[in-house]
């Protein structure tokens, strides 16, 4: 199925399947550690950081430890494109393996798992590894499989995997209180003891406290600021005097990402809005989400394990809202992949059998996504 998808869009929309990405900052970064320097050489067209006279990539730094073999192998035609399409790939069959667990039949679990995963904004990041995309696939994939183990009863690898997405995407973080809020209520609730749990997840602790102290370190050589990724240091946010959060972005992004269709009137004809529209209609499985909450709302099946993951999906959504393009300059809504693994965490917490509509919103979703990831780029 992904690879007839793949297959069509490459095809039509002329993109290398599996080349080098011209946004290959993260490439860069990686021959630049190579040849033992934390900067890289300019390149205008890319958001580079520049401090101390020096540039800088101005993102969290692990698809450039992932692209370390690949820029030994193959120097700056690192297979990008590919890349994207792998971890895609592996998210697919962890929630394939995931829902399985709940009683679809396998048939059930192939098509939820593609279109809950391709029946969204992720699916244009997957034509292309730029640096944006790169790291929101990896980030999805590594979160995807944190959730998972925590099913398999693995915290140890679980918080490890967290915290290399958080090297991805930063408010990635927020998904530590809810693997660690669902682990320890279920885990309770099976018989151990608060105690019994943390002594099962401590060594998952210490490895994910490595990781963020190896990403404040790599940030306080470069920025002197361990909580600093470079982003306060690019151009439209150090001199041309931009705000990358505030509350007052929060009123024209729900306009733009909550409300707005995804189509428009233009010259008498209906064209569809390439960059920018609705989240819930970008992303289906945030709607389904939302009609979660509310059918466990009226049939007072509101877990604490659900309570927690809306919670913190509406704090983390919140505080997307607060950015100033909510990346909302490719197909649809670009941030709101990041919110995605809160509906499947949430649907794992559901032992009921699918519903259609659980595969009727991703499907229209799927059509939109494959329509919308062609006219973006004809």
């Amino acid at each position: 199925m992904c690879a007839l998808m793949w297959g069509i869009l490459h095809m039509i929309t002329g993109i290398s399947a599996a080349g080098p990405s011209a946004y290959n900052s993260y490439t860069l970064q990686a021959l630049s550690w190579l040849q033992g320097r934390l900067d890289v050489d300019n390149r205008v067209y890319l958001e580079l950081a520049a401090y101390g006279e020096r540039y800088y990539v101005s993102f969290p730094p692990l698809p450039s430890v992932v692209l370390l073999p690949f820029a030994l192998v193959f120097g700056a035609a690192t297979p990008d494109n590919l890349l994207v399409k792998l971890y895609s790939l592996a998210a697919v069959i962890l929630i394939y393996k995931a829902v399985r667990h709940l009683g679809f039949g396998q048939a059930a679990a192939v098509a939820w798992a593609f279109l809950f995963t391709f029946g969204s904004s992720l699916l244009p990041l997957t034509l292309e590894g730029a640096v944006w995309y790169h790291a929101q696939v990896l980030a999805f994939m590594l979160t995807v499989l944190a959730l998972y183990l925590i099913t398999e009863d693995r915290p140890v690898p679980a918080i490890i995997c967290y915290a290399l997405s958080v090297a991805c995407r930063p408010f990635n973080a927020l998904y530590g209180i809810v693997i660690a809020a669902v682990y320890m209520s279920v885990s309770v609730k099976a018989g151990e003891s608060a105690g019994r749990v943390l002594k099962k997840v401590r060594f998952g602790i210490l490895g994910g406290l490595a990781v963020a102290a190896a990403i404040g370190i790599f940030n306080y050589i470069r920025f002197a600021d361990p909580l600093e990724f470079g982003h306060s240091y690019l151009p439209e946010f150090s001199t041309q005097g931009g705000t990358q959060f505030s509350l007052s972005h929060i009123g024209g992004n729900i306009r733009s990402f909550i409300l707005r269709l995804p189509f428009r009137y233009e010259d008498g004809s209906v064209v569809i809005e390439k960059f920018g529209f609705s989240a819930f209609i970008a992303c289906p499985a945030l709607t389904l989400i939302v009609i979660w909450i509310v059918r466990d709302l009226i049939k007072k099946t509101f877990s604490v394990e659900k309570a927690v993951i809306a919670a913190v999906f509406v704090l983390h959504f919140t505080l997307l809202l607060m950015h100033r393009t909510f990346g909302g300059f490719q197909y649809g809504a670009r941030y709101c992949v990041d919110l995605m693994p809160y509906a499947l965490f949430y649907r794992l917490c559901d032992l009921r059998k699918p519903s259609r509509t659980e595969f009727v919103l991703p499907g229209l979703g799927f059509a939109l996504a494959f329509a919308g990831t062609i006219l973006i780029h004809l």
